[in-house]
């Protein structure tokens, strides 16, 4: 059902840029000089548009299917054109290539209408959906309903009905206004709920719907569905998620409306917190599609058997243990995806029978009654990707051989994969490699195959299928954790193959002619990607033959490596070497231009010299040790680094020297990054500085510096030559006692210090401030200092600061003397400083701060100003202040104050007067001496009041709540509540709008509110209080039919439906 159609602004083209987008959607070619005859006719068309690319692209693609100079007059001279859009809502050039459409794609085009705007869907998905609604029928003898609804999607395609997502090439979406159009031409058929968890709709909704819709929200209640009770004869329950994420259902779903919707053909629960369907599932004989992915289902009712209807079942990511035993009564089933679906024990018996399978994701090799591999057989319509686990359950080679892959031609993708953890006895080891090389043997799929994996294979070498130039298609090959096999398979005579993956392989000592082969002249000639990873044992790389068109190449963890790369790599476009440390790069065997990545350093590769535009030195003592590792590489190829990080070396000194390190600065540096030098005093020599403060300008962004523990300040070259030094970091270096004297860095705009326990002030400055005018600093953090008696020793904070964070500083006495200069200070925040006992002069004058946040100094015990706050603060936070003793006078009066905390503060015996300002929304008061009275007082006034959260303070409180709560709450939490025994329903009965309710450590409480919690509940969490525990445990307690309705209730720290 639509309402009102928003309005667009679109983006206009000119006439020839349409011209050119209609020629290209029409008839494939640039312009119409092929077409002559066509071309007045298109140029009619095409300005009639208006300079609409979605028009232009939508009537190119209803006239691509013909040329006839009739039909395209017929387009042009529809009436459709003079239908106004504001009486339709619709443009009229999409109207018109919709009703150019097929009678079977306007169907499947109308069933499109169910999807929000902006969602995006993977063909396989929507076609799928398609059949089960009966939209795509196939005659005897013709195609497969699922290459029909292909086609079908790719001429929507075609037409620009759907588009290709931007950031995902497998998945199309709808244009908004493409969507408009699908719901304007749906009827009343069709409707989707758009608004989350609230279960509103556009429109009024036909008793005729049988398609719907709805976006999934984290909390899904009982009101949502409310509308769904009605529609009996609905055909799609079909909740959509952008991506996978943990959702909760109320349980009356699946129990008491599901039930009753006996037509329904497409159900989805997915990425539900569910671990059970009701057996009633059975009743649904005419579900054809069952999406159970993303849930925390164990096991399946034996009921879903008799659903012979069924063409679809989804189980992805799914922690199922067992499928029904009667399983193979699904003769339907063509589509079973259990992807990820790990802890399942096997395949159920008999599955050989579900003959009209066409995608099977994973065919789990289980014992016992489980199905045997030989299963597979009969199964001749597999197509896609299939992985075949725990292979080490195949006893008998014969079983392999009956699996019959040889003659599944439609399989594009096979892995054959045995589990990691296998212990082998040690007396029948070779008879163990033996059965599993006959095994692999018996597996030999058909040659058509594009993609195929082996993982953790125990025998000693690969059959010869493998070994022989028998898979013309392949384009993907990964060999992974085969650690006995001590040689490769000729894969150089694969002649598609792109991608070659090689990992794990730890007893292949050798490379050469075996991976090549030895007659072929002309190896890999249509490799691109080439991985080696884990090759622990690794030592010689003998290269026969070249790789013509290899364009990425990894070695990784082969420590053991020598020698050198092959030398001809005319395409290489780009390099990885890491964890290689014997493997020397020569410059020079690379094409002109190429990127490079050593160890984690990147660079690039031009006409024969390589600039680094990154460095990482690790665990090194001088930089000559990584440059040797590069035949070629010069001091001058360093000179365009903009990122340099050195971690772990322990022996190395000042890098810019003129020793062993770098003789000249990096002029295009950025970012440095130094972590993990413990003799480093300086990352710059004295007769380097020297020379460097001659007119040298540092290009530093960002200073990362952590755990150097010698290193006493930072160059004064560095911090303050240059105009770009935006960011410093300093972290555990224990020999820094100040961070600068004079003045900060001109252009610091962040500085951390943190765990720098000697650090005893952070600017000597002098007594008189000159970081008014000095400074650009805007956020200042310091953590963990605890030696740091002052900031500044002027007693002033630079006037541009905005955030200020200071957290376990214990002998930090003074923040500054005066806030005056401070007014853009935003946020401010103290924790664990335990000698600070009072804040600044003038904090009432910030008239941007918008947060404090105060918590445990234990010696702060007033505001000064006489408790006046700033009249713009948003969020203020007292936590475990032992001497603070009144809530500052001007609280009440806090016209935009949304957020108030107060918390362990023991001195504070009063409540104010006035209460508190009524434009909270969020108040959390916690082991308080004033809470008793704050319940006389009560809270009802805060009308704008959302969550509020009492922990302790009413040892005699015995029913809660007491005084009237503001209805507009949502979220409640009560905890150590010692004597409390009942929750009144009178008090509750007036949280109309609560969803969210915590009930912790109230051991004597016994139940829950006579009249039971509002419906509007979407969450419940109780813990530590045994005696409620009990009353709602499931289906047994007393105030279980309470809760039962509640989509995510929790006891104790497990969810309520978890075994």
């Amino acid at each position: 059902m639509i309402g009102t159609i928003q309005a667009y602004r679109l983006q206009l083209l000119s006439n020839d840029a349409c011209l050119s987008l209609f020629t290209t959607h029409a008839l494939q070619t640039e312009d119409f000089s092929m077409h002559a005859n066509l071309e007045y006719i298109g140029e009619e068309i095409v300005r009639r548009c208006k300079g609409l690319p979605l028009e232009v692209k939508t009537l190119g693609g209803l006239l691509r299917s013909t040329q006839n100079l009739d039909e395209w007059k017929k387009v042009l001279n529809s009436k459709i054109w003079d239908i106004p859009e504001e009486i339709s809502g619709i443009i009229p050039a999409l109207m018109l290539s919709y009703h150019h459409l097929p009678s079977h794609l306007k169907r499947c085009f109308a069933y499109c209408s169910i999807l929000p705007k902006d969602y995006e869907f993977e063909e396989k998905q929507l076609v799928r959906l398609w059949m089960a609604e009966g939209l795509i029928q196939s005659q005897e003898g013709e195609k497969q309903m699922e290459e029909l609804g292909s086609e079908y999607f790719c001429n929507l395609v075609s037409r620009s009905f759907f588009q290709q997502s931007s950031e995902n090439k497998s998945r199309f979406l709808m244009h908004d206004l493409i969507n408009d159009l699908a719901q304007s031409i749906a009827g009343d058929t069709f409707f989707k709920i758009e608004d989350g968890s609230k279960g509103s709709t556009k429109g009024k909704i036909s008793k005729k719907a049988r398609h719907s819709s709805y976006v999934v929200s984290s909390f899904d209640g009982t009101k949502k569905f409310e509308v769904f009770y009605q529609l009996i004869y609905l055909h799609t329950f079909l909740p959509l998620l952008s991506s996978p994420r943990c959702c909760y259902l109320s349980c009356t779903v699946p129990l008491q409306l599901l039930p009753k919707l006996q037509y329904l053909r497409v159900l989805s629960l997915s990425s539900y917190y569910i671990t059970e369907l009701p057996d009633s599932i059975g009743n649904l004989k005419h579900l054809r599609y069952i999406d159970l992915s993303h849930t925390e289902i164990k096991s399946l009712p034996e009921s879903i058997t008799t659903l012979y209807n069924l063409q679809t079942l989804l189980l992805e990511n799914c922690p199922i243990e067992k499928l029904p035993s009667t399983f193979a009564n699904l003769l339907n089933l063509r589509h079973l995806n259990i992807l990820n679906a790990d802890l399942l024990e096997g395949m159920p018996p008999q599955i050989g029978k579900l003959t009209s399978l066409q995608t099977l994701s994973n065919m789990f090799v289980g014992k016992g009654t489980c199905s045997k591999v030989k299963e597979l057989g009969p199964l001749s319509h597999l197509k896609g990707m299939l992985c075949i686990s725990r292979l080490e359950n195949v006893i008998e080679s014969k079983d392999a051989r009956d699996a019959n892959l040889i003659g599944k031609p439609n399989l594009s993708g096979l892995m054959f994969e045995w589990s990691s953890n296998i212990i082998e006895p040690q007396d029948d080891e070779s008879q163990h490699k033996l059965i599993e090389l006959e095994v692999l043997d018996m597996l030999q799929p058909h040659n058509t195959l594009k993609e195929f994996t082996i993982k953790c294979y125990g025998g000693v070498e690969f059959p010869t299928w493998l070994r022989r130039p028998s898979f013309p298609n392949m384009v993907f090959l990964k060999i992974e954790e085969c650690k006995k096999c001590v040689s490769l398979p000729p894969f150089g005579q694969l002649l598609s193959l792109k991608v070659l993956f090689i990992g794990g392989m730890t007893s292949v000592k050798n490379i050469g002619l075996e991976l090549y082969g030895e007659s072929c002249s002309q190896p890999f000639i249509s490799l691109e990607t080439l991985y080696f990873d884990d090759m622990w044992e690794w030592e010689n790389w003998i290269p026969y033959g070249d790789f013509p068109r290899l364009r990425q190449l990894y070695i990784q963890n082969c420590p053991k490596l020598l020698g050198k790369l092959p030398n001809h790599l005319p395409l290489l476009e780009k390099v990885v070497i890491n964890g290689c440390w014997n493997l020397v790069v020569t410059i020079s065997s690379f094409p002109q231009v190429c990127q490079l990545e050593i160890e984690q350093s990147k660079g690039v590769i031009c006409r024969s010299k390589l600039h680094f535009s990154s460095l990482s030195f690790k665990c090194l003592s001088t930089i000559s040790e990584f440059t040797r590792q590069i035949e070629g590489l010069t001091m001058e190829g360093l000179t365009s680094v903009e990122d340099l990080t050195i971690d772990g070396c322990e022996e190395l000194m000042p890098f810019w020297s003129n020793g062993a390190g770098l003789k000249r600065p990096l002029p295009c540096l950025h970012v440095l990054k130094i972590s993990n030098c413990p003799k480093l005093v300086s990352f710059v020599a004295e007769d380097v500085e020297e020379q460097l403060q001659l007119g040298f300008r540092s290009t530093l962004k960002e200073i990362m510096i952590s755990n150097c523990i010698v290193l006493r300040s930072l160059p004064k070259t560095v911090m303050y030559n240059g105009t770009c030094l935006e960011y410093i970091l300093i972290d555990r270096c224990d020999s820094v006692k100040y961070f600068a004297i004079g003045q900060l860095p001109p252009t610091l705009k962040q500085l951390e210090i943190q765990h720098c326990k000697n650090m005893l002030i952070l600017l000597d400055d002098g007594d008189t401030n000159c970081l008014s005018s000095s400074t650009s600093l805007v956020d200042l953090t310091i953590i963990g200092c605890p030696s740091l008696k002052s900031l500044t020793s002027s007693g002033e904070l630079p006037a541009t600061l905005k955030y200020l964070r200071i957290w376990s500083c214990q002998k930090l006495e003074s923040i500054a003397k005066r806030f005056h200069h401070n007014s853009f200070l935003e946020y401010i925040g103290i924790s664990r400083c335990e000698n600070l006992n009072s804040l600044p002069t003038g904090i009432h004058s910030l008239s941007h701060l918008d947060q404090i946040y105060l918590s445990k100094c234990p010696a702060l015990d007033f505001f000064q100003d006489g408790g006046l706050l700033p009249a713009n603060l948003r969020v203020l936070q007292i936590l475990n202040c032992e001497k603070m003793q009144t809530l500052p006078n001007s609280i009440y009066n806090l016209a935009s104050l949304k957020l108030l905390k107060i918390s362990e503060c023991p001195s504070i015996v009063s409540v104010l007067k006035e209460g508190f300002p009524t434009s909270l929304t969020s108040l959390y008061l916690h082991d308080l001496n004033i809470n008793e009275a704050l319940f006389e007082l009560g809270l009802h006034k805060l009308t704008s009041l959302k969550h509020l959260g009492i922990n302790g303070g009413c040892i005699d409180l015995v029913s809660f709540p007491e005084m009237m709560l503001p209805s507009s709450l949502t979220c409640l939490a009560i905890r150590c509540f010692p004597n409390l025994k009942y929750l009144s329903s009178k008090g509750f009965r007036v949280l109309t709008s609560l969803t969210e309710l915590r009930i912790l450590e109230c051991e004597k409480l016994t139940s829950l509110p006579k009249d039971g919690l509002p419906p509007s509940l979407l969450q419940l969490y109780i813990n530590g209080c045994p005696l409620l525990r009990e009353r709602c445990k499931k289906d047994q307690g007393p105030d279980w039919s309470k809760i039962a309705h509640i989509p995510c209730v929790w006891l104790d720290g497990k969810f309520i439906y978890d075994p």
